[in-house]
């Protein structure tokens, strides 16, 4: 019989919900570094958030690094460089009339293009502050849509662990970004609302099967929510790894052709922000919504007479987190 049968049946439990501590505590370390990483280093905005320059122009035998490599000798700082069809579009920092006219120099002596041939475009940092500004409503908006889904589909603290869960994956995943160095794109911020999505899909599918198997839960329970719901996230688990698994791999390797051979800034963006996402939103939906959940059913009155009639059942000790050691206890 495989694993994922057993885990399924119930034959193996992993107490997700009684390690809440140790969650707890990873959780805290990874949000804390990925703070002082954006206070430190902050976020690398792209030139469409801050304003930079972008040349267009031919030159069909040359390749990616050697593309690269003329604006770096100019003094350029990390040129993203990028196919256009049959051209090159490259996008840099700031530059001012003398250094354009360097670049252009270069291009035309490195590639022999025709000054003409060569686009520059200037995009000024007060239009780059507005799309930004208008990016970060839009990423508000989205998360306001959410906070009304959640607070519709599920009760109070159900919707309340989901969106914890949420905010947790975008600050981690915000961290990385600040300490990898990456830049900040439009393409970043479509894959923050991505994840954003994934997030929530996997926390509904774990939710909803804790409302079903803690609905049944009454006086004379034979399980702590602790338990129910450690058990609902034991049923949920195979699917999750599986969907994650699905996902992250076609990602990953997206991110590692664009990083490493294409140097493609759009793929790079992108996939950075979804691979990253994706990990840390199955990690949130295991081990941080659930057991936060949990954290906050287990004060409700309801919950915490269950748990006093069964610790006094089973000798007057603690119930533990898994259904098989309360009933061997039993």
């Amino acid at each position: 019989m495989g694993l994922g049968s057993r885990l399924y049946r119930g034959e193996i439990d992993v107490d997700f919900v009684g390690k809440r501590k140790l969650w707890y505590g990873l959780s805290a370390f990874l949000l804390a570094f990925s703070i002082l990483g954006m206070v430190i280093n902050g976020l690398n905005l792209g030139v469409e958030f801050k304003g930079g320059a972008v040349f267009s122009f031919k030159a069909p035998g040359a390749s990616i690094e050697q593309v690269r490599e003329t604006f770096k000798d100019e003094g350029v700082h990390q040129p993203i460089v990028q196919t256009a069809g049959d051209g090159w579009r490259v996008t840099t920092e700031t530059l001012n009339e003398q250094q354009v006219d360097q670049v252009t120099q270069a291009i035309i002596t490195d590639y022999k293009v025709a000054a003409k041939d060569i686009s520059n475009d200037n995009i000024g940092a007060s239009w780059g502050g507005e799309v930004a500004a208008k990016a970060w409503i839009g990423l508000g908006v989205f998360m306001l849509a959410i906070i009304l889904y959640l607070s519709m589909a599920f009760e109070p603290k159900m919707a309340l662990a989901a969106i914890v869960a949420l905010v947790h994956d975008l600050v981690i995943t915000a961290g990385i970004y600040a300490w990898s160095g990456f830049e900040v794109t439009p393409a970043t911020l479509l894959g923050f609302l991505t994840i954003l999505g994934y997030s929530l899909y996997d926390a509904v599918v774990v939710f909803d099967m804790i409302k079903e198997v803690t609905a049944k839960l009454g006086t004379t329970s034979k399980k702590t929510y602790t338990q129910a719901a450690n058990d609902a996230l034991n049923h949920t688990l195979i699917r999750s790894l599986n969907t994650s698994l699905v996902a992250i791999l076609p990602v990953a390797a997206i991110l590692f052709i664009g990083t490493t051979l294409l140097g493609a800034g759009t793929l790079k963006d992108l996939s950075l922000a979804l691979f990253v996402g994706m990990i840390v939103g199955t990690y949130s939906s295991l081990c941080v919504a659930t057991p936060l959940l949990v954290t906050l059913k287990e004060r409700e009155p309801k919950y915490q007479a269950i748990a006093r009639r069964l610790a006094a059942t089973s000798g007057g000790g603690k119930p533990k987190g898994t259904t098989k050691t309360a009933a061997a206890k039993g």
